[in-house]
């Protein structure tokens, strides 16, 4: 290997062509090259990636359609639609095909009729709104609490100590019969079932966001934020909640379909709304289930409640998914 060095007059170019003066301006050297990097739009570029997303958000959307605007257009009065043919003769029990030769062919006779004449389809959209509503409720004012006392009840050892023993019993009372005594006790009402399953509802979700925030608490960020004097409440909303974003969808996920199960499974046992929800109406179909050619009066309102925890559940999770910072590579 030639080590000798390399004589740059030989090249026979000038100092000015040689060398050229650099300009270190601070301003410049604070600007970043890099794309900027927006969370809630790489969730959603993430999300919308899978084509089963965007067929499942349109299920969704259906439903909702179907549950609150549907029984708007056509005016559904749940004091005066159920009983409407309740005078015409041989309009009771009947199957779709039969009631649809009935009436006519109408969307409100595809599920046939009940066993006042009332159309099935038009009754169970409208329960459906009333189940979807009780679970979107329970589960804003449970996840709620449940996020802020459990980010608390992990950063505060004073805390800890209390709320642990506080969960150890209550937690141990079984929850739905926490909730059914609060109904024998309380009247069947909507709010009263909202109350029932939140009073104790949040600790559950509270006592698992705890355990998420021990584990990241102690991690060198946020022990460099504790020592810079950063307060615990703008510590746990800026370094500990936005962490947790994938963990908190995906907790909301199992939620609201958790609360449709409930009151379907309480007005099933005679322990739910007195409102015609999707629940009281499998309650009131029980004998349809085992008559034969009034199956439809009990399996329609089964099927659609299942749907909708199914479609609501797989959106909450894959959006749950998406939110994980990992999956924005």
């Amino acid at each position: 290997m030639d080590n000798e060095l390399f004589d740059i007059s030989s090249l026979g170019l000038s100092e000015n062509e040689l060398f050229a003066k650099y300009d270190n301006s601070n301003s410049d050297s604070e600007k970043i090259t890099a794309p900027r990097y927006s969370y809630w739009k790489s969730v959603f570029r993430v999300f919308f990636k899978n084509k089963v997303n965007i067929v499942i958000l349109a299920l969704l959307a259906l439903i909702i359609i179907f549950a609150y605007i549907y029984p708007l257009i056509i005016g559904y009065d749940p004091e005066v639609d159920p009983f409407k043919n309740l005078l015409v003769e041989g309009s009771k029990h009947l199957k779709p095909g039969p009631a649809i030769q009935k009436f006519g062919f109408s969307i409100h006779y595809i599920l046939g009729t009940g066993n006042s004449g009332q159309s099935i389809f038009d009754e169970i959209w409208y329960g459906s709104s009333i189940s979807i509503s009780l679970a979107l409720i329970c589960a804003a004012i449970n996840m709620t609490i449940g996020v802020i006392v459990g980010a608390i009840w992990g950063f505060s050892k004073k805390i800890d100590l209390i709320m642990t023993e506080v969960y150890n019993i209550v937690g141990n009372v079984p929850y739905i019969l926490l909730i059914s005594v609060l109904v024998l006790i309380l009247s069947a009402s909507f709010w009263t079932m909202v109350f029932a399953l939140t009073v104790t509802g949040w600790l559950g979700i509270a006592y698992f966001i705890r355990t998420q925030v021990i584990i990241i608490r102690d991690r060198e960020y946020n022990l460099a934020s504790r020592c810079l004097g950063t307060p615990i409440f703008r510590l746990t909303i800026k370094n500990i909640l936005p962490f947790m974003t994938s963990v908190i969808v995906t907790l909301l996920a199992t939620e609201i379909p958790s609360y449709i199960s409930n009151e379907v499974f309480l007005s099933y046992i005679g322990m739910g709304l007195t409102d015609r929800s999707l629940g009281r109406l499998i309650y009131e179909n029980q004998v349809a289930m085992s008559t034969v050619g009034w199956e439809f009066e009990f399996w329609s309102p089964v099927v659609i409640a299942s749907f909708i925890t199914v479609v609501l559940y797989v959106v909450g999770q894959n959006l749950g998914d998406a939110s994980d910072p990992r999956t924005h590579m």
